[in-house]
Order: C-alpha cells, then structure tokens, then sequence
C-alpha cells in the first residue's frame, strides 16, 4: 500500500504516523511541508494542520491517533 503523508519538521504527532506506518510496512513519501512550498499548497488543498495521510485509494485522513490505516 503506497500513500503520501504531509508533515512538518519537530512535530511530534507526524513523527509518529510516519513511525507507525513505516512499522506497518505502509509504503510512503513522506512531504515535509516546511521544506516544499509545493507541498505546502498541496497540504492546504486538505487541512491546515498535519499529519494529513492520504491514502492509495484516495481517502483522506487527518491527524493521527494510531489506528488509522
């Protein structure tokens, strides 16, 4: 399963996503959105807050509480 995950460098809720879905062995590009202002705008396009996951099959996920996916 492949999915793009929206994060931002020193926090702490992204750090942990990318952690649990790379345990999982969830195939992922993680977009920094401090370090991309392309990502940036992508990012807005869903939430103004992150981690935003956005899954393979289009779904969209916010946040992180560890049971997603």
């Amino acid at each position: 399963m492949s999915v793009t995950v929206y994060t931002l460098r020193n926090c702490e809720v992204s750090d942990k996503a990318v952690a649990a879905l790379r345990e999982r062995g969830v195939d992922l590009e993680e977009r920094r959105v401090d370090e991309n202002a392309d990502w940036w705008e992508e990012a807005l396009d869903y939430a103004m807050a992150v981690p935003i996951i956005i899954w393979e099959d289009g779904r969209v996920e916010l946040g992180w509480d560890g049971e997603h996916g």
